[in-house]
């Protein structure tokens, strides 16, 4: 797969379906504009989807999960031991994803895409495993070419299957100690920004591992002279397998027209990357809410969007996704029930009479 042409070939929002979703908007039973950003991403979906009346549907959390070599470098305040440990409280329903993922009705795929332990076959696992974590990046680069391309077709085809198993929302999902690490150096490289500016305190490291973790990512950026025009070079060299595996998705959501949730600090790093290869993705993403991570501002100030939440949260996991699911149905469904004022039969003005005569109304 030409990871170039993919990108090239991302379609734009379909004119006709926005033109009609507005149009409705018109005439539904309220003021014009007085559902604010809900009227907003009615029309974006309608876009997205080809349908001036987008419909509900199934909705699904992908959750990749790998492991960093860069960890090694002591840059979280967790052990690797706990990536796999994580997986299978996610596969027992047990995590703050699940709990998030059952509140708003979607399905959570769980994919091991570069665990650097052996996981028990679970229904609910997709096995996918390229390797066992990447490298260190702070020494070499944390991908081969062959691993690399493997994981961004990888993501490619689950955004595929989403396609074919009809679902209508996709969340992206992470988890990998050590990933704010590859975020803040992706974020860093491809914004671009200052190091610091986007480092932050991950899994509740102290200010002297943080101070550390900024040199590893300062030592990384140096070594591998990364660029904001070569995306994929930055990816590969300082990303994660389940970050390469997102920007996949975020790829195969957009060409597949299907509507794609960008969840935190990680999964926004991953979009980053897709976006840096093709603007127009942005058009196919809703973003769901700020990371207390530092980076997570810098990115949305360089997007020049608003994400639908602030909720203090730095979990990933894909839970402000799951949250934001909530208020992305609702915008869809007060487009596909409420009343137009023809139905309704509710005057839209009224007309005004000549003084002393009786005034009267009209739809």
């Amino acid at each position: 797969m030409n990871l170039l042409k993919l990108a090239a070939s991302i379609p734009s929002l379909d004119a006709k379906a926005v033109q009609k979703a507005q149009e409705r908007q018109a005439q539904l039973t309220k003021p014009a504009g007085s559902l604010g950003r809900l009227e907003e991403i009615t029309v974006q979906v309608a876009g997205i989807t080809g349908k001036a009346v987008p419909s509900l549907g199934k909705k699904r959390v992908i959750l990749c999960a790998g492991d960093h070599g860069v960890a090694a470098e002591g840059v979280s305040a967790f052990p690797s031991a706990v990536t796999p440990m994580m997986v299978l409280n996610f596969l027992k329903g047990g995590a703050a994803i699940n709990a998030l993922a059952r509140q708003a009705g979607a399905e959570v795929q769980v994919v091991d895409v570069g665990v650097a332990a052996d996981l028990p076959g679970s229904k609910n696992l997709f096995s996918a495993k390229i390797a066992r974590g990447t490298r260190n990046f702070k020494v070499e680069p944390a991908m081969s070419g062959a691993e690399f391309q493997k994981a961004v077709e990888l993501g490619f085809q689950l955004a595929q299957q989403a396609k074919k198993d009809k679902v209508v929302w996709v969340v992206l999902g992470e988890m990998g100690i050590g990933n704010t690490t590859s975020a803040a150096a992706l974020m860093a490289a491809l914004l671009p920004c200052a190091v610091e500016d986007v480092t932050g305190f991950g899994t509740g490291i102290d200010r002297t591992q943080w101070a550390n973790k900024c040199r590893v990512i300062q030592e990384a950026l140096q070594r591998h002279k990364l660029k904001p025009e070569s995306p994929l070079e930055a990816l590969r060299k300082v990303g994660g397998l389940e970050i390469a595996t997102l920007a996949g998705v975020v790829l195969g959501c957009a060409k597949n027209r299907i509507p794609v949730v960008v969840d935190g600090f990680i999964t926004s790093s991953a979009f980053l990357a897709a976006y840096r290869l093709n603007p127009k993705v942005k058009d196919f993403a809703f973003f769901s809410h700020r990371s207390e991570e530092p980076g997570h501002t810098k990115f949305y100030e360089m997007l020049g969007v608003q994400p639908l939440l602030e909720m203090k949260m730095r979990l990933g996991e894909g839970t402000g996704g799951a949250l934001a699911l909530n208020i992305l149905e609702a915008a869809v469904r007060a487009h596909a029930e409420m009343a137009t004022f023809e139905s309704a039969k509710v005057p839209t003005k009224i007309e005004k009479k000549p003084k002393g005569s009786k005034t009267s109304v009209t739809s």
